[in-house]
């Protein structure tokens, strides 16, 4: 089914030619206008959106469906000026990002595997001190999600010879990946873990996790990637655990807050890494193809895959 001159409303905080050159290419008949132009009124539109301005929904009426231009969708769950729950609201399911956090997730892995973080100490202490190597199948890796992103990011590092295990709390299978559920199991697994991957997105059930105890039952030494959610980690717990010498160091690409502040002394932090919050970015061209067919969809009367159940916050 086509889209012709149904109305988009788009709102990004950059890149806007780029992505109505991707909307032009992918959908040429839908008729897509960029914040701050509006519907006409009364008429029948769509909200494509990330980030969008304080009372942008407010301003536009009521449209027959949001899309969430990123995989999170907690930020707009969080709004006051979110259209009813009645109006669909729709994830983005990749969109390139998997392959982008994967590679993320490879290079944090890479970072304990091979010693990096211990010989950039070494070299602000000018010492020529060789490591013993690690071979991927030494390393336990822990994954916490499995989504589309997460089983993306399993199964990549599971192909590379890493001992990947994956949890999340309704079950999973993928190939080459020991996959469990359930808290009881999250636990256990923690003591299992080298380095802990978390791609959790943010609900009121992985809201806070990873706390200090949790993060306490993690092995000896262990490293932590985070680029799920920032309010699923205890930081200050988790700063403790590196200072105390039992966590060996985390490279952390989500916050509580964001932008972290340029006088949080995280930033000075010895063992931790900061990168801000670019692990994987939402790609134009595959993720206008989405917002099209997911129109299509909902004008044939159905749902559009990745639709969001609010209550459970995905």
């Amino acid at each position: 089914m086509t889209v012709d001159k149904l109305v988009l409303c788009l709102s990004v905080p950059d890149g806007i030619h780029e992505w109505l050159e991707a909307f032009h290419r992918m959908a040429p008949g839908l008729d897509v206008r960029p914040w701050p132009a509006r519907p006409d009124e009364g008429g029948r539109f769509y909200v494509a959106a990330w980030n969008p301005p304080d009372g942008f929904f407010s301003r536009l009426g009521r449209p027959r469906a949001v899309f969430v231009l990123g995989a999170g969708i907690d930020r707009f769950l969080k709004r006051g000026d979110l259209p009813p729950a009645d109006v669909p609201l729709v994830r983005l399911l990749d969109a390139g990002m998997a392959r982008q956090m994967a590679d993320y997730a490879l290079a944090g892995v890479l970072r304990f595997q091979r010693n990096l973080d211990l010989y950039e100490e070494q070299q602000r202490q000018g010492l020529w001190r060789p490591q013993p190597a690690r071979s991927a199948d030494g390393l336990r890796v822990t994954v916490l999600g499995l989504g589309r992103i997460g089983s993306v990011v399993a199964s990549t590092l599971a192909g590379l010879g890493y001992q990947v295990s994956g949890w999340n709390r309704g079950g999973a299978l993928i190939p080459g990946v020991s996959c469990r559920s359930g808290m009881e199991a999250l636990d256990a697994l923690l003591a299992e873990t080298d380095v802990l991957i978390n791609v959790l997105p943010s609900t009121p059930a992985t809201r806070g996790l990873l706390d200090r105890r949790r993060l306490s039952l993690l092995a000896p030494g262990a490293g932590l990637v985070n680029c799920g959610r920032g309010d699923q980690m205890d930081l200050d717990a988790l700063v403790s655990l590196l200072d105390a010498g039992h966590l060996r160091g985390a490279l952390l690409d989500v916050f509580p807050t964001e932008p972290l502040a340029a006088d949080n002394p995280w930033w000075r932090h010895p063992k931790l890494r900061i990168t801000p919050h670019v692990a994987a970015v939402t790609l134009p061209e595959p993720a206008a193809r989405q917002v099209a067919d997911g129109i299509a969809c909902f004008e044939a009367g159905g749902t559009a895959a990745g639709t969001v159940d609010r209550g459970r916050g995905y």
